[in-house]
């Protein structure tokens, strides 16, 4: 086991998975605090450096794209304070900073851990429900459904109509942005067959922020709507009907005994992913198996 202890935060990894904990520190960022403990298993990671500086040195893990809903909800937008997979290093523990490095690269390499993309979070997301007020309203989620809430700095043109809910099953992305210099940031909710260009101040399915305290807060909100909606990549099968999965023709009986062994495992990756129904699979592995 590897482990280091900073103000910053405590990072521990036994061999299969990393556990970040975030530190009291004032440079803790309000979104790190609220998140609390991170499980990132070893397969969600694509790598891991260490920065020296001066005074501070800075440790950083890669995850990789797609195995975080938090990522992919900010875009690479959390600042520094806010990044969970960032963590300030004192120099006088940059030797255990170096040796943790030289531990997770190690078990990356043994365990053959691509570096690519993957196709299913591989983290779950923050956990519901949760609440966040910031900027001109109130985001909740139960898992389901989102409530926005307006107050009375909200734009008359967006709170006239009152509270609004949204059902998970009609979203079509969500996305965080902070506010920036002079321009704001916002939380927006893309509704599937209602897309708009109006700016989030005027959108009834969005949160203006204005880059106050508890914006990155609403980032929560977004990751663990993210992390509920399917995967950006994961295979599509809109175009193909769920029957014509199962009723494939069966295999000729020339057809070689391996690629048949392949498409089993194949099969077997559909279903543990969901897109294949119990009675989906049965169907289809059974008629692989007459092939052999």
């Amino acid at each position: 086991m590897a482990e280091i202890i900073q103000r910053d935060g405590t990072w521990t990894f036994d061999g299969d998975a990393l556990r970040l904990v975030p530190g009291r520190d004032k440079n803790v960022g309000l979104l790190r605090k609220t998140l609390g403990e991170l499980a990132v298993p070893l397969g969600a990671l694509a790598g891991i450096s260490f920065e020296q500086g001066k005074k501070t040195g800075r440790l950083r893990l890669r995850l990789r794209d797609g195995a975080d809903p938090l990522l992919h909800a900010t875009g690479g937008r959390l600042t520094d304070s806010s990044d969970p997979y960032q963590m300030t290093v004192d120099s006088d523990r940059y030797g255990v900073a170096e040796y943790f490095v030289d531990e997770i690269r190690n078990a990356l390499l043994l365990d053959e851990v691509p570096t690519t993309a993957v196709d299913r979070y591989l983290l779950p997301g923050p956990a519901v429900p949760l609440s966040v007020s910031a900027g001109d309203g109130t985001a909740s989620f139960d898992g389901e459904n989102i409530r926005l809430e307006w107050n009375w700095k909200t734009e008359e043109a967006k709170s006239a109509a009152g509270a609004r809910t949204l059902a998970l099953a009609d979203i079509q992305s969500v996305e965080w942005h902070p506010a920036v210099g002079l321009e704001n940031g916002f939380l927006r909710f893309t509704v599937r067959g209602a897309p708009t260009k109006a700016p989030p101040k005027y959108d009834p399915n969005s949160v203006d922020l204005w880059g106050f305290k508890k914006d990155p807060l609403m980032a929560l909100v977004a990751a663990a709507v993210q992390a509920r909606l399917p995967h950006p990549s994961a295979p599509s099968t809109t175009d193909t009907p769920p029957s014509q999965l199962t009723a494939a023709p069966d295999p000729p009986p020339e057809a070689d005994h391996d690629a048949l062994l392949r498409r089993l495992r194949e099969l077997g990756d559909l279903h543990k992913s969901g897109i294949l129904t119990d009675e989906e699979f049965t169907l289809a592995k059974q008629a692989v198996l007459r092939g052999m």
